[in-house]
């Protein structure tokens, strides 16, 4: 009797935007069963929409209720899931090799180990840039990851306990005016009202909070009536916004400029610039960008392997035609990631060749929390490049993580945890209190 044909092994490395929906759109579809194993990798315990991280670090959502467990999701897409940091490749044996898993206490969970694949994608997302800024790494907050989000949220939270019960002052300070500093500032400021709303009466005129951009103006890759904009309303909330403001080092006491000037600051948060993690330069010889991101062919296979694809804000593709790699964007991200659902089984199951990604730039949205929202839409015909605020582009922010939302649950489930966001925010605190 024939022996069974053995399965594809399909190992996708990180579970953000591109990784997760991969993962769970190809373990689901009916056609692939039995053909095909998918096995998602992760040194997390769950997955967080990354826009949506800003929010969580301020405190004014709560992460129990945006959070989706892998080993939930694994169970009910179909996948399997593997804890574990990715810290090798072999590309001769086709084998990655996972970091051990400790407890927070330091125990040994997981030893290191070996998984094996037919095809590897690598969808690891990226980090927060310091270029070498001397007391960066040792004295600000990041908020990268689910993990940094919380860990920043309960930091604020006890220095806020303090500014009221010592009548101190509070100064937080944000270097990086792209969407994730001007966001996490206004969600801030959100934070800071809510609790005088809960009785904290007095805290408003404790807490001070600075926004530092290097370059000329905020939000770059915007148009320029956005930027404008959304500094007159940050500044109109009481932000103090410094553009052309280059932080030279972090120490115990703030920032201080390459000018000389010092900016006094008791909780620094860095979110400025953008890379790959370093260990992806150490790869088995995969080629890589000056920002870590792993250099791919429009059909986003590596360079120098074709069984090794890379997506989302690790992955630096520049497309024909075009003088940048394209910008490490959720947009980015998902769109990739559907690329591979569409034609990646083909090629791995029946050896089709996958066509080349082509992006779409559907335009861009900065959200300032309940405050305003600013969006510039793209390729939308006559509409292209005309701006948008208000509700519209709140709206339309919302519907971004609702679809994110429905692409990893399926239509039906993602509405019910529309649903049960609504009736949450109408029945528990307008800010995490805990």
């Amino acid at each position: 009797m024939a022996g069974k044909t053995p399965s594809h092994r399909l190992v996708i490395v990180g579970g953000g935007v591109a990784g997760l929906e991969i993962a769970s759109t190809l373990a689901r579809q009916r056609r692939w069963r039995g053909a095909l194993d998918v096995i998602l990798v992760d040194s997390d315990a769950a997955h967080v929409w990354k826009p949506m991280l800003h929010t969580i670090a301020a405190g004014t959502s709560d992460i129990s209720q945006q959070q989706t467990a892998f080993l939930a999701q694994a169970r009910q897409a179909g996948f399997t899931f593997q804890p574990g940091a990715l810290q090798g490749l072999n590309r001769t044996t086709r084998e990655i090799q996972l970091a051990p898993v400790h407890a927070p206490d330091g125990r040994l969970l997981i030893p290191a180990r070996e998984l094996s694949y037919d095809t590897l994608v690598i969808a690891i997302g990226s980090e927060a840039n310091d270029f070498g800024t001397p007391g960066a790494a040792e004295y600000c907050y990041r908020i990268d990851s689910r993990q940094q989000a919380d860990a920043f949220h309960d930091e604020v939270r006890l220095r806020l306990l303090q500014c009221l019960s010592q009548q101190s002052r509070l100064r937080i300070g944000i270097v990086g005016g792209g969407a994730t500093g001007v966001e996490l500032a206004a969600e801030l400021v959100q934070l800071v009202e809510s609790s005088v709303g809960y009785g904290a009466h007095g805290l408003r005129e404790h807490v001070t909070i600075t926004l530092l951009e290097s370059g000329p103006r905020l939000l770059a890759a915007f148009p320029e009536d956005i930027s404008a904009a959304t500094r007159a309303r940050l500044e109109a909330l009481g932000i103090r916004v410094l553009t052309e403001a280059f932080v030279g080092a972090v120490d115990a006491e703030g920032f201080v400029l390459k000018s000389g000037e010092r900016i006094p600051v008791s909780l620094p948060v860095w979110a400025a610039g953008v890379k790959a993690p370093d260990f992806l330069t150490r790869l088995d010889g995969l080629a890589t960008s000056p920002n870590n991101q792993l250099v791919v062919l429009p059909s986003l296979q590596t360079t120098l392997d074709a069984r090794i694809y890379a997506v989302g804000d690790c992955a630096s593709l520049t497309l024909p035609g075009m003088q940048r790699p394209l910008g490490p964007t959720a947009q980015v991200a998902h769109q990739q990631a559907q690329h591979l659902i569409r034609y990646l089984p083909g090629a791995m199951l029946q050896g089709r060749p996958i066509p080349d990604f082509k992006y779409r730039n559907f335009g861009s949205i900065v959200s300032l929390g309940e405050y305003d929202a600013f969006a510039s839409l793209g390729q939308f015909g006559f509409l292209e490049g005309t701006t948008i605020q208000g509700r519209l582009a709140q709206l339309s922010h919302v519907m971004l993580y609702r679809s994110h939302q429905a692409r990893l649950h399926g239509f039906w489930r993602g509405s019910l945890l529309w649903l049960v966001d609504y009736i949450n925010q109408r029945l528990r605190g307008s800010i995490r209190l805990d």
